[in-house]
């Protein structure tokens, strides 16, 4: 199945009330490891980048990987998503590689770092939407700035302080046209996202569930959501790590936004730990192995399982079957269509 536009997983995830997994990779075993994954279970999937691992990937080897991806798994939707761009170029060195979807992260100036103004935050992402829908490819937006900093990018802090304005959310999609917001909620980059299980003074459910009845029909995505289960931060620790106590966000509430409108979740820190406990394991127990092989393939048998495990969770298995694929240029056209009849009214 050739890569397909992020917007028809997330019309056909909003159709079946389920949500879908986006996971970042940085090289083959992670890309083989969810793709291994969406096959067990039978789950359309997102395979994402960021501009960290574009850089350490090399685009060449990420674009044909994911092509290979394509290849091998011919049974399963994917779509190849920019995670957290930082300007219009970004996006369109992604689009023209042959990414099928783009995050205009205008929520942050250019630097990754700078919280951006609501004015300007609009401006880029439309100019973004315009050219990817010019070609098919999927928008991403974000309003709201989360906390923590990962791969250099991310404003710190505890994720409370720039929460997402429910009507800012609303002026915001009426103004890019995006395919999906990613929301505020308190959310954070990184694997120290809170420091106690998470209620409703740290975890803002209330906002998420505010912006979805005001925008019923938008697709909403929930950065910063890896569960950091402690199983996995355990291994680690067993086995040489020094990880201090650490609370992710918990599946019961992730499930509560796919109940809400949320149709992408991102996970991240989770198949790190998973990948690096499985890693530690091998040194630990048998440190005369020096091949690769010998650790990397448990790595990734440890990133699929808690992939599998979450795609379960999040509802997308079983629905890989349910939908042909739409090439990018009928996307294209469906756009053209749209912005028309808008211009009609």
């Amino acid at each position: 199945m050739p890569l397909v536009s992020m917007r028809q997983l997330l019309d056909e995830a909003a159709k079946g009330g389920y949500g879908v997994g986006a996971f970042n990779v940085n090289n083959m075993e992670q890309i083989q490891a969810i793709m291994e994954a969406a096959r067990e279970t039978k789950s359309p999937v997102i395979i994402q980048a960021s501009r960290g691992a574009r850089s350490y990937s090399q685009d060449k080897f990420l674009y044909h990987l994911m092509l290979a991806a394509a290849e091998l798994y011919p049974e399963i939707p994917m779509s190849l998503h920019l995670d957290h761009g930082n300007s219009a170029e970004t996006c369109k060195s992604a689009i023209d590689l042959g990414f099928t979807s783009v995050m205009m992260d205008g929520s942050l100036m250019e630097d990754g770092k700078t919280p951006n103004s609501f004015e300007s935050n609009v401006e880029v992402t439309r100019r973004v939407v315009e050219m990817a829908h010019a070609k098919g490819v999927t928008v991403e937006g974000e309003i709201g700035v989360l906390g923590g900093i990962e791969d250099g990018h991310g404003a710190g802090g505890s994720g409370l302080e720039h929460v997402t304005d429910p009507e800012q959310a609303v002026e915001f999609v009426e103004k890019t046209g995006v395919d999906a917001l990613a929301i505020a909620i308190g959310t954070s980059h990184g694997a120290y996202k809170f420091s106690k299980k998470p209620d409703g003074s740290v975890l803002k459910m209330d906002v998420l569930i505010e912006i979805h009845k005001r925008l019923p029909n938008v697709h909403l995505v929930m950065h910063g959501s890896s569960s950091v289960p402690k199983e996995l931060q355990d291994v680690v620790n067993q086995y040489g790590g020094s990880l201090k106590p650490t609370w992710g966000v918990p599946v019961e509430e992730i499930q509560l936004g796919i109940r809400n409108g949320v149709r992408k979740i991102n996970v991240d820190t989770d198949n790190r730990l998973a990948i690096t406990g499985a890693i530690r394991k091998v040194f630990a127990e048998t440190p005369e192995k020096f091949d690769p092989r010998d650790y990397l393939k448990p790595a990734r048998e440890a990133m699929k399982k808690v992939v599998a495990l979450r795609m379960t969770q999040f509802g997308q298995a079983g629905h890989a079957g349910d939908y042909s694929p739409l090439p990018l240029e009928l996307m294209k056209q469906r756009y053209a269509a749209a912005n028309a009849a808008v211009a009609a009214k």
